[in-house]
């Protein structure tokens, strides 16, 4: 072995020994502030819907909207930062998202909403690619493991934002939602700390050192890396075109089939929600463990049977399944994630910005495409239809083993 390769397989092993567990929190926290704040777009449409008496295309291009402005500027940022890491950038997405949210509080009219939503997806935008940055620099070599705290994060404030909408929203009226900038405050000064310790530790994310030395990551051909992430794209379709139908219309299902409360509606989505955040935490220690691929076809087909079940149960087995199908399908983002980055080493951002914009955008498309449908049909066959959507999860089979125990030796496969 050279002196050169010998020094940055030390360094490797050095950084495995140093996760980074106060900045891994403290990005977990701002993602959960984050997000909290993001999900109380969906938690007001039911009176967005009868304030400006809209359609539910019109609920659909509101999320289209947001995950449209949340998704196009993600890979451009994460493939920018990359070649030129931008520390304090996070705190700037978080400024735009607190902008977002004022006008969102004083908006009059569906365009003025349009506008409001956009400017939280531009925030979203420029935080996740560089959050997950963050995240893989403090992971210490133990990457599922940083990327699911990451994520709980988020998840955990996704569902937050319905029973904060039901607690203070609802009742009290939409002009509320301006309390939450506060949210957005405290991320911004949060962030700024992350942001020195990024500045003090780019290092970190050179592929010679971080990547390039890791052993049992086997290094694929381009045609094999491309097959590879269009199978994860199409995953990433499946489990967002589903979530779509239940962060966006779960609450309108339940009113409609069951007859409850706008405020009870609000507390079952919690549920859900609660239970994504868990099955967020679960499903990168896993992959770490067991290989992403094995996460990956447990999540997504694994939920099948549950989603199948759904639309035919009655009020409290719709509320049980909901949290299995929450917990189950939520464990394959931290996986998928990670497997793309060890597809592509020394490319984390643009990784990141890709799959994270796609799911927004998929999530986009969801929301507006099933809006529509729902107009057309109704709320009750919509979850029928996306009930065969985690079939898609067959496809995992194609994929190539790669993290875990069951991982091969470094090689080049073709």
């Amino acid at each position: 072995m050279n002196s050169q390769g010998h020094s940055n397989s030390i360094s490797a092993t050095q950084l495995a020994k140093a996760t980074v567990f106060p900045i891994l929190l403290s990005i977990s926290f701002s993602h959960l502030l984050n997000d909290s704040i993001q999900s109380l777009i969906p938690s007001i449409y039911p009176l967005v819907k009868k304030s400006f008496s809209l359609s539910f295309a019109q609920i659909g291009l509101i999320t289209f909207t947001f995950q449209l402005a949340a998704s196009l500027l993600q890979p451009f940022v994460g493939f920018y930062t990359d070649k030129n890491p931008k520390p304090f950038s996070l705190a700037i997405g978080m400024s735009f998202t607190l902008m977002g949210l004022i006008f969102l509080s004083f908006a009059n009219s569906f365009p003025a909403t349009l506008v409001s939503v956009g400017l939280i997806g531009i925030g979203s935008s420029i935080f996740h690619p560089e959050a997950s940055k963050v995240a893989y620099m403090a992971s210490g070599g133990r990457r599922g493991l940083a990327q699911s705290i990451f994520q709980v994060g988020g998840n955990a404030g996704s569902a937050l934002g319905p029973l904060l909408a039901a607690a203070v929203i609802v009742p009290y009226g939409r002009q509320h939602i301006l309390y939450f900038g506060l949210l957005a405050l405290v991320a911004i000064v949060v962030l700024i700390t992350i942001g020195k310790w990024y500045k003090n530790n780019t290092h970190l994310i050179k592929p010679k050192i971080v990547n390039l030395n890791i052993e049992n990551i086997p290094v694929f051909s381009k045609k094999k890396i491309a097959f590879s992430v269009a199978i994860l794209l199409f995953l990433i379709f499946s489990k967002y075109f589903y979530l779509a139908s239940m962060t966006s219309y779960y609450t309108f299902y339940l009113i409609n089939k069951f007859g409850v409360s706008v405020q009870n509606s609000q507390i079952h989505l919690f549920i859900f929600l609660a239970a994504v955040a868990a099955g967020t935490f679960i499903g990168g220690p896993l992959g770490d463990r067991f290989g992403r691929k094995y996460v990956i076809w447990f999540s997504i087909l694994g939920v099948a049977p549950f989603t199948l079940l759904l639309p035919h149960v009655n009020l409290f087995w719709t509320s049980i399944l909901s949290v299995v199908i929450g917990f189950v399908l939520s464990s394959a983002f931290s996986a998928i994630l990670v497997y793309a980055q060890e597809l592509m080493p020394g490319k984390i951002g643009t990784v990141s910005g890709l799959f994270f914009g796609f799911a927004f955008g998929m999530g986009g498309i969801g929301s507006a495409v099933l809006g529509i449908l729902a107009d057309h049909t109704s709320i009750i066959y919509v979850y029928k239809l996306c009930a065969f959507l985690p079939l898609i999860g067959l496809i995992t089979g194609f994929l190539p083993n790669i993290g875990g125990s069951n991982s091969v030796s470094k090689k080049k496969i073709a």
